[in-house]
């Protein structure tokens, strides 16, 4: 069984690569907003299904919040 990341790990990598504090990167912010950009989203996205996490872009952009992406990794395991 894959592992998902956690909220905070994913807080942590969402923070790294726009380079902000991770305090700065609240569950309901638009990551978009704060300057993630598609490319780094996508990356994220494979980075995550490589490891085994059930997740796919499309549902990510979605709505491109933590709280959101979390949500959807966490039903797609279940």
């Amino acid at each position: 069984m894959a592992t998902i990341p956690t909220l905070e790990d994913m807080r942590a990598e969402v923070a790294q690569l726009i380079g902000v504090p991770v305090s700065d990167v609240a569950d309901e912010a638009n990551l978009m907003d704060l300057g993630l950009d598609s490319i780094r989203a996508m990356s994220l996205a494979q980075k995550w299904a490589n490891a085994g996490a059930a997740v796919d872009f499309s549902e990510l952009a979605e709505v491109p919040t933590l709280r959101h992406w979390w949500t959807v990794m966490a039903r797609n395991q279940g």
